[in-house]
């Protein structure tokens, strides 16, 4: 096995580890689904799928995982513009 092809296997046995974990902390509510830290564990995680699945050839887990690595930066962007928009303040009676 070249080094390569084993840099390719890390990343996807570590995707596949990162996104069981996340899974799995959502489950037990140690994380919610709209938490940056479940998110990212999922970003990073497909991101170890696609360079996995792509490497052999395997494009439909690879399109999926391209998919699932999309809404994760999409609501991280999400929960990044909740925490820059100012709460609306109660009006004054």
């Amino acid at each position: 096995m070249t080094a390569t092809e084993l840099l390719i296997e890390v990343a996807g046995w570590s995707g596949a580890l990162l996104i069981l974990a996340a899974y799995l902390l959502l489950s037990l509510g140690r994380v919610s689904g709209q938490s940056a830290s479940y998110q990212w564990m999922n970003v990073a995680g497909a991101s170890g799928f696609v360079v996995n699945g792509w490497w052999h050839g395997a494009i439909p887990s690879a399109t999926l995982n391209v998919i699932w690595l999309a809404i994760g930066a999409v609501a991280l962007w999400r929960i990044d513009r909740r925490k820059r928009t100012p709460e609306p303040r109660p009006a004054a009676d």
